[in-house]
């Protein structure tokens, strides 16, 4: 099983920063992505740029599917006098707050410095952009967005890449455990004959006077709960259908945490019905290395 999973596989962990300057402005992007249910985007941005929240947040969804993204934007603007403004209305919201909270005696008196650290109380104040400055800044930093969402991407289809060779090969393992349990059933109606005529032996003990229809219909039930030739077959069938994932291109982590569960389910159902120690063993073999093939699809997009 060999492929180019760099085409068709991508992680939802990746990190890309882009950074550039206009009109006396420096700033940098950064993007960190790690694994999740669905999309998730937390942006920080600098006081002044809340109107690029919608776009960046539109852009990021047009290139993401799945995963937790952190995004932050830093501006620095140079040759520019910085101040600050104590935000007077909180402030004295915050201390109303604090005198309510000690006449109820929840709190001790709060202090100025204490009240100062909140955030917003004391804001940074720059000289004013002009419009057309704004404008011109803004621009910059939302092309600068699309190419930062293009390395992330690229980069998290490097990590896919590996993954999807890491994949591949807890698929081959796999297929070879299941090609293992079929060579380990053929044993099992020599043990199956063992335990029927034990069964047999324990039903004509304990009624003698068992009929040939009933004792026909025990023995058919302890064969059907031994016969492993379905679930071996579903275990061949969930493999291929994989491995096909895999060479999908597109979304796909969810579909592959699916199969993962049916893996595991003919797994189980396959130890329950071994008759001979190896096929026990080859199950739990199995079933380790479906859990590892689960570990890693949780990292796929």
């Amino acid at each position: 099983m060999t492929a180019d999973f760099s085409k068709t596989l991508s992680s939802m962990t990746g990190f890309a920063r882009v950074d550039g300057q206009t009109v006396n402005c420096r700033w940098v992007w950064e993007a960190k992505s790690v694994n999740g249910k669905g999309l998730d985007i937390r942006l920080r941005l600098p006081s002044g740029f809340d109107s690029l929240d919608q776009c960046v947040r539109s852009l990021a969804a047009k290139k993401i599917t799945r995963g937790s993204l952190t995004l932050s934007l830093i501006v620095e603007r140079e040759g520019v006098s910085t101040g600050y403004r104590i935000n007077k209305s909180l402030l004295e919201e915050l201390m109303n707050l604090g005198r309510t909270l000690e006449i109820e005696g929840k709190v001790e008196t709060p202090r100025l410095d204490a009240l100062l650290a909140v955030r917003g109380v004391v804001e940074a104040q720059d000289d004013a952009l002009s419009s057309e400055d704004y404008k011109i800044i803004t621009t910059a930093v939302l092309e600068a967005a699309d190419g930062l969402f293009a390395q992330l991407v690229k980069n998290r289809r490097l990590e896919g890449a590996r993954l999807g060779e890491i994949l591949a090969r807890l698929l081959q393992d796999l297929q070879k455990w299941r090609d293992a349990a079929e060579q380990e059933a053929l044993l099992q109606p020599l043990a199956l004959k063992e335990r029927l005529d034990g069964a047999l032996k324990e039903l004509l003990g304990a009624s003698p006077s068992l009929s040939e229809e009933r004792l026909a219909q025990e023995l058919a039930l302890l064969a059907t709960k031994a016969d492993v030739r379905e679930e071996l077959d579903r275990l061949k069938s969930h493999i291929q259908a994989a491995y096909a994932l895999l060479l999908e291109n597109g979304a796909i982590g969810r579909r592959l945490d699916f199969l993962c569960q049916e893996l595991g389910r003919e797994a189980n159902t396959l130890c329950a019905k071994a008759q001979v120690l190896n096929l026990t063993r080859i199950g739990l073999e199995l079933k380790a290395g479906i859990e590892q093939f689960r570990e890693q699809v949780q990292n796929i997009e």
